[in-house]
């Protein structure tokens, strides 16, 4: 529940991973959704290790990081926008269809929400206590608050939590594959609203990279 409950919001991940699943089918899908979870698997290890709290001391560096995550979903964005004319029945080269795991896996490494969560909640997953597991879904988690409360530093819980993951890195592509093909247009509105998020969210972290350079 608490994998699906943060990989289901729509965001920059979602919106790789719905363009890839109806332009070039489910595996490219299911792949970019294991390329984010792999980035969140890395983040893990690093949070453990106690090296994500490294990035945080330094504004300068976290800034980099979140600069180069506003750039590359600009550039992705571009390349959303010009597959606005393909459909799932018009696959792509399957040479390509492994750039939207790196894809994925570039962006959630430069992105703020993933290594704040990591920073604190992913950081308690690893420890004896309890977390609220609906109150940190993206958006929505105010509303949700003491809904689901469960006790960490289970290796049960952490299984659990990529394994709620990887339902949805696995379901979501299917669906929207599934959607496609009853529908042709279907693949040219994902890729078009796909560039959008994108675009917006990148224009976001390059916003927030500026002011924590001038004001850090």
């Amino acid at each position: 529940m608490f994998g699906v409950a943060l990989a289901a919001p729509p965001g920059p991940m979602n919106a790789v991973i719905a363009e890839e699943s109806v332009v070039r089918g489910w595996s490219a899908g299911a792949r970019a959704g294991f390329g984010a979870m792999s980035a969140d698997a890395l983040f893990m290890v690093l949070a453990s290790l106690g090296l994500v709290t490294f990035v945080e001391q330094f504004p300068t560096l976290r800034a980099a990081m979140v600069g180069i995550g506003g750039l590359l979903m600009l550039y992705f964005a571009y390349g959303a926008a010009q597959e606005t004319g393909s459909t799932f029945r018009e696959a792509a080269d399957p040479d390509t269809d492994s750039a939207g795991f790196t894809k994925a896996f570039l962006l959630a490494l430069t992105n703020p929400y993933q290594i704040l969560f990591w920073l604190t909640i992913g950081v308690g997953l690893l420890k004896s206590g309890t977390v609220d597991v609906l109150s940190h879904t993206p958006y929505l988690g105010s509303s949700l608050a003491n809904l689901v409360v469960v006790e960490t530093g289970s290796p049960a819980l952490i299984v659990g939590f990529f394994g709620g993951i990887s339902l949805w890195a696995l379901g979501f592509p299917a669906t929207l594959v599934a959607a496609e093909r009853r529908v042709d247009s279907f693949a040219p509105v994902v890729a078009g609203v796909s560039a959008v998020v994108l675009g917006g969210f990148g224009v976001v972290f390059l916003w927030d990279a500026v002011q924590t350079l001038v004001f850090a």
